[in-house]
């Protein structure tokens, strides 16, 4: 039963009035204990007739309030005019059962401290007023003559009230305060880690933004150079042919021609990776299909074992369907260039609790600790140079982080690496499943 996290008010009104009403039917049951105490525990003369009455009034009050919580909007005002409430009752109870000398009149300090946490400024204010006034009005209610047939306890009752029930007042009130206190800090512990995550996609989501930026700058800059290089170089190629030069010569101009469109192809990736698929649309795409296309265009594809369950393979991940296949192909050929050439790579995709993993298990030696504490971050790859780029995890995590999903290695020296891509799965269409 922990507070809320703030969110829009008036949804943050509803959730709070919840989590009082859950708080009221506690403090109603233990107000039924102590006067069932005081009254046949310690044999008090308390009007037991008039307080059972007033605490049956305090649960009406929550019944109706529960009846109308979902019909009605709640707002800030109508949790102080219930704390009000719940002061003016706490007055009856105590000007019935020993007034000022009832040890129990701490509950108002319980009461003022869970309005610091549930009311904004002007009615945790009007509370604290209303509360000194009430506990001042106490003073005034004790001396007053009950009518016939209710009692209170006489003086020496009041002073073995006071005297005995002093330590459990004590406990009840700083009980409560404890707990209220250790919720809420808890509640900000946890408003701050979502806030942290929150940053942490925002950084993500803005380096994703620049890679985008830098790919299509330096496709723009650098294609007319690549592309006057590649015709010079063919031209010389020819020319350098009919004039029968030597054969190594021209091999070394189809080398530069090999280069150059080997930076094409790294424009070209690092455009697609990073800059069209953060505008291409969403469309459910089955968990074959994904697969399927994942595969198609890898290189060692033989050397892939799949284990896809039937049952799982026509349920749907929404997504941009490109980027989804890219990133899983990205994982499967981090695999295959991680484990020997004799070692086979697994993909599994196994259900969870409303996603599904692809888990990609390569036959490798292995991450260290401190390597795999930095993969996945933009540029980091411990790839030969010309094999990657080291955009491959950052782009999947935040692709997966974007669908609700996540990204997760898991590594053993010397017994491979496992990334495991957790995506939010729907069950196919009735009329596909029927099929």
């Amino acid at each position: 039963m922990t507070p809320p996290i703030p969110t829009e008010p008036a949804s943050r009104a509803r959730i709070n009035l919840e989590w009082l009403l859950k708080l009221r039917w506690g403090l109603l049951l233990g107000q039924a204990l102590v006067i069932a105490l005081a009254a046949y525990g310690l044999e008090l003369a308390l009007p037991v007739p008039v307080l059972a009455g007033l605490l049956g009034l305090e649960a009406i009050t929550n019944l109706a309030v529960r009846a109308w919580l979902g019909r009605a909007r709640v707002t800030e005002g109508t949790i102080g005019k219930l704390m009000l409430w719940d002061t003016l009752v706490l007055t009856g109870l105590l000007a019935l059962s020993g007034g000022t000398h009832n040890p129990f009149t701490t509950l108002y300090l319980v009461n003022v401290a869970l309005g610091t946490v549930l009311l904004p400024a002007r009615w945790m204010w009007s509370l604290l007023g209303f509360t000194l006034t009430a506990f001042g009005s106490l003073f005034l209610l004790q001396d007053v003559v009950l009518v016939p047939g209710l009692s209170r306890p006489d003086h020496a009752a009041l002073m073995r009230l006071h005297i005995n029930g002093m330590w459990v007042a004590f406990a009840v009130a700083a009980g409560f305060i404890v707990y209220f206190v250790q919720r809420v800090t808890r509640a900000l512990e946890e408003r701050e880690q979502e806030l942290a995550q929150a940053r942490a996609q925002h950084a993500r989501r803005e380096k994703v933004a620049s890679l985008a930026t830098l790919a299509a700058g330096a496709a723009h800059e650098l294609s007319t150079p690549l592309s006057t290089i590649a015709v010079v170089s063919k031209e010389v190629e020819r020319a350098l042919t009919a004039a029968g030069t030597s054969e190594a010569v021209r091999e070394d101009l189809r080398l530069i021609r090999q280069q150059v469109d080997r930076c094409r192809d790294v424009l070209v990736q690092m455009s697609a990776d990073a800059g069209q698929t953060t505008g291409e649309a969403f469309h459910p795409m089955p968990l074959g299909r994904l697969v399927e296309d994942s595969l198609s265009e890898l290189s060692g594809v033989e050397r892939v074992r799949v284990e896809l369950p039937e049952a799982l393979s026509a349920w749907r991940v929404q997504g941009p369907p490109r980027a989804l296949a890219r990133v899983v192909r990205g994982l499967v050929k981090n695999a295959l260039q991680a484990s020997p050439p004799s070692r086979t790579v697994e993909l599994r995709v196994v259900a969870g609790r409303g996603d599904a993993r692809l888990e990609v298990r390569d036959g490798g030696a292995g991450m260290p600790a401190e390597i795999l504490a930095r993969a996945g971050e933009p540029f980091f790859t411990t790839k030969a140079p010309g094999e990657g780029m080291g955009l491959g995890l950052f782009l999947a995590r935040t692709l997966a982080e974007q669908l609700g999903g996540s990204l997760e290695l898991r590594s053993t020296p010397g017994q491979g690496t496992v990334a495991s891509l957790a995506l939010p799965v729907g069950a196919p269409p009735a009329t596909e499943v029927a099929s």
